[in-house]
């Protein structure tokens, strides 16, 4: 019996990205190990019959906290921001969960392995979406000459998601936790107060991003304990990546050059690519030569 699982969730749209998703995974032997189980929030018929040819389990994602229709409006994989707070719910058979986005591949099976083992005793495993690669990660408005109103990602969404000003304050200058990659084992008291949390922020706020900013608060305001892993294990900063020519792989843009562990196309700066997977980006190499190549998944020769 496998003890640990990779859980992804898409609709029809998402299809292609999550095929390539599991194709990224199964290229390495060590995946023989580990089990593929898949949410489905609107694929077709034929494509969970292809997809039961490559995976453990695939089951229906459900609404597991109620939300207003009028917030949904027939986005079905909007499903992804709650169902992925009740894994254990859907694949109880396991002992440590990693979730991976739809819109990521794995290029390199040591991030699967630090994800894994940084879950290990009871901790949230995660990246930020800080880097000293990504630039400025906060907004000021400056006013009056010297005085400056601070904006992050984590206090405008706690603000607008319903939760009080003290707790926007205590997450705003934290990194921000990125929820698209991240593994707990089934025991952890993350989910429970994660769940809790989530209905908070589904009660005020969107359904996009309610999964995120409640996890931030269940980590820097509930105090659960957490792993922070490098970017590189959950890289969404695309266009700054750097191609290693002699190891054949995508690498962090400065010394010492580490291999990218998850490519992940998450944001509207990586739409192109997302819809796609023929586009031709332009990359530069460790050797400071620009190249053109395509950056979704290929199975590697």
């Amino acid at each position: 019996m496998k003890e640990n699982v990779i859980i992804s969730l898409a609709d029809s749209k998402y299809y292609e990205l999550l095929d390539e998703l599991i194709d990224s995974i199964k290229y390495f032997k060590q995946s023989e190990n580990i089990a593929i189980c898949i949410l489905d929030a609107g694929l077709t018929d034929d494509q969970k019959k292809q997809l039961s040819n490559k995976v453990d389990e695939i089951k229906s994602a459900d609404w597991d906290i109620e939300v207003p229709e009028f917030k949904v409006q027939g986005k079905e994989w909007l499903k992804s921001q709650v169902s992925r707070a009740f894994l254990p719910k859907y694949f109880p058979n396991y002992k440590k969960y990693l979730w991976i986005d739809a819109d990521a591949w794995v290029n390199s099976w040591k991030a699967i392995e630090l994800y894994f083992e940084g879950c290990s005793k009871g901790k949230l495993s995660i990246a930020t979406s800080a880097d000293r690669a990504y630039g400025r990660v906060l907004r000021a408005e400056w006013f009056l000459g010297s005085f400056a109103r601070i904006k992050s990602q984590n206090y405008k969404h706690a603000k607008s998601s319903g939760f009080s000003e003290k707790i926007a304050r205590e997450v705003a200058l934290k990194p921000h936790l990125n929820i698209g990659v991240f593994a707990l084992q089934k025991e952890a008291p993350h989910w429970k107060i994660w769940q809790k949390n989530l209905k908070k922020s589904l009660s005020s706020g969107k359904i996009w991003g309610s999964e995120q900013i409640a996890m931030n608060v269940t980590i820097y305001c509930d105090g659960l304990p957490v792993e922070i892993l490098p970017a590189y294990c959950n890289w969404t900063f695309i266009e700054i990546l750097k191609f290693h020519k002699d190891k054949n792989t995508l690498v962090e843009p400065y010394l010492p050059n580490h291999e990218i562990g998850i490519v992940h196309f998450a944001g509207k700066h990586n739409d192109k690519i997302r819809s796609n997977k023929n586009f031709i980006s332009k990359i530069e190499t460790t050797e400071d030569e620009i190249i053109e190549m395509k950056l979704r998944f290929n199975k590697k020769n």
